[in-house]
């Protein structure tokens, strides 16, 4: 990162301290995980619509998907998947879930972070939101991929996931493909 980009990074976040970033030479381009990245963007702003539209949606005010709720539709579908396809992704997110980036003493990190929630659906869509959000908000990607061995398996798991979620509910599923 440049001085200038530094600074109006700084300058966004509203402070003035400065940040460094951990792992910055494990940079690398990856196209493959370009490609990846943009359906798991894609799959998850349609599972997203999809929620709101058929119903899963926090009501009147801002239009904001309600996870939680569909989380409970789909519980037993995670307790009992139903292809192995599915197992081997939730079984990749409860033996290695997603961190948290989190600002320490002026400094970007991951913090192991589990979800408080007793439901293990909410928990995986939880991790597959965090997924969503690391990578939306430059946890992973900052004009290169950090650590594409991680987030290759964290993004193809969790478009299986939330493929498998989406088609097990029919209003889902139906406002998802209409």
């Amino acid at each position: 990162m440049t001085a200038f980009a530094a600074r109006g990074f700084r300058r966004r976040l509203g402070t003035g301290k400065s940040l460094s970033f951990v792992g910055r030479n494990q940079m690398a381009h990856h196209p493959d995980l370009d490609e990846l990245a943009r359906k798991f963007f894609h799959d998850y702003s349609r599972a997203e619509y999809a929620l709101k539209a058929s119903g899963f949606n926090k009501g009147d005010g801002p239009a904001e998907a309600n996870w939680q709720n569909f989380a409970l539709s789909v519980e037993a579908l995670i307790a009992n998947p139903a292809s192995p396809e599915l197992k081997e992704a939730i079984d990749f997110f409860f033996n290695a879930p997603p961190k948290k980036q989190v600002i320490v003493g002026g400094v970007i990190q991951w913090e192991v972070s589990e979800p408080q929630t007793k439901s293990k659906a909410d928990k995986l869509l939880l991790y597959v939101r965090r997924v969503r959000n690391n990578l939306f908000h430059g946890g992973k990607f900052n004009g290169h991929w950090f650590e594409p061995e991680r987030s290759e398996p964290l993004l193809r798991y969790s478009l299986t996931i939330l493929r498998a979620c989406v088609e097990s509910v029919p209003a889902v599923q139906e406002a998802y493909h209409g």
